[in-house]
């Protein structure tokens, strides 16, 4: 699928003087990416973006991530490493969107650039924000999911973090989707902390209260799967809906497994806000933000989203800029 019409960019900036890069020749410049985890495949996919986008502008990426998933005393201490390594640039998606911001101003204050991936930040400053709109990308797949049942019967939702941003607005964007439809009822609504293992014990434990659930929305592909796996251990069939577009998810909706997956695409988020940084670094004009069009991956579209991430290419950044 093009570029274009995944992502917006918007409010070019075409000065970025009070950024001074550290490094003003590409056999020197490095860029550093900080992210949650090791654990989620979004964050993976998003790694491999900011890797082939390194590779293809000349540039040494190093990669920062909590042993412990979405650590925030040890992105804390990744921070304080990174600052001491004095990168040209830093790429960063906070463990928590609230708790990371003193140590972004601690970036702020060694003056080296920074752009926001996936997860806004509270405060702080930034060249560059890239990320999605997770409320809109939540109702629109939860819509998909309550269209597939008829528009009647009963649901479950797996929620995220609590209080991370991207898991409220999922959760806001599921139950707007529900609202729009009176014959379906909310059952269950329990967080999995994005993580597969976790969301099949929540649903292991769901399923017994409710084993004739006619649908499932999963914040994320992981919990997704996690959800598939409860149900085919307890022998039970439902519709099921993700986030993010994985791998995993992709193969699902090609065998029929499940129903469909909102387009969050990390590889795209993980070039896109490399290409940036990088952009910065030379002076070069970059948007100051960037953000997906909520896109539902279902049985029609799945096909154009097979190419695995380590075989995909970054756009150019013609596509970005427009």
């Amino acid at each position: 699928m093009a570029f274009l019409n995944r992502m917006v960019a918007t409010a070019l900036t075409l000065s970025l003087c009070a950024w001074q890069p550290l490094a003003a020749h590409a056999d020197a410049e490095t860029i550093a990416l900080l992210t949650k985890n090791q654990t989620n495949p979004f964050f993976a996919a998003e790694r491999l973006g900011a890797e082939k986008a390194a590779q293809e502008m000349g540039v040494k990426l190093i990669k920062f991530i909590p042993t412990q998933p979405d650590s925030i005393p040890e992105q804390m201490s990744e921070i304080d490493d990174v600052i001491q390594r004095k990168p040209s640039a830093i790429v960063m998606v906070p463990v928590d969107y609230k708790a990371m911001v003193p140590g972004i101003e601690r970036i702020n204050a060694a003056g080296i650039p920074l752009v926001n991936v996936t997860d806004r930040s509270a405060g702080g400053k930034f060249v560059s924000f890239v990320g999605a709109n997770d409320y809109n990308i939540a109702k629109a797949t939860g819509l998909e999911l309550l269209k597939a049942m008829g528009g009647k019967g009963t649901v479950i939702i797996l929620e995220g973090v609590p209080g991370a941003l991207t898991s409220m607005d999922r959760l806001r964007g599921f139950k707007d989707a529900i609202k729009a439809y009176p014959k379906v009822r909310l059952v269950a609504s329990q967080p999995a902390n994005y993580q597969r293992l976790q969301a099949m014990q929540v649903m292991d434990n769901l399923l017994q209260a409710h084993p004739n659930v006619d649908g499932i929305m999963a914040s994320n592909d992981a919990m997704a799967t996690g959800a598939l796996d409860a149900l085919d251990d307890a022998g039970h069939q439902a519709l099921v809906v993700g986030i993010n577009g994985t791998p995993e998810a992709i193969d699902a909706i090609k065998s029929g497994k499940m129903l469909a997956s909102g387009d969050y695409d990390g590889f795209l988020q993980g070039c896109v806000g490399t290409m940036i940084a990088i952009r910065a670094v030379r002076h070069e004009p970059v948007p100051s933000l960037v953000t997906a069009k909520a896109v539902v991956i279902d049985k029609a579209n799945v096909a154009s989203y097979s190419t695995p991430p380590a075989q995909r290419s970054c756009p150019a950044w013609s596509e970005v800029s427009q």
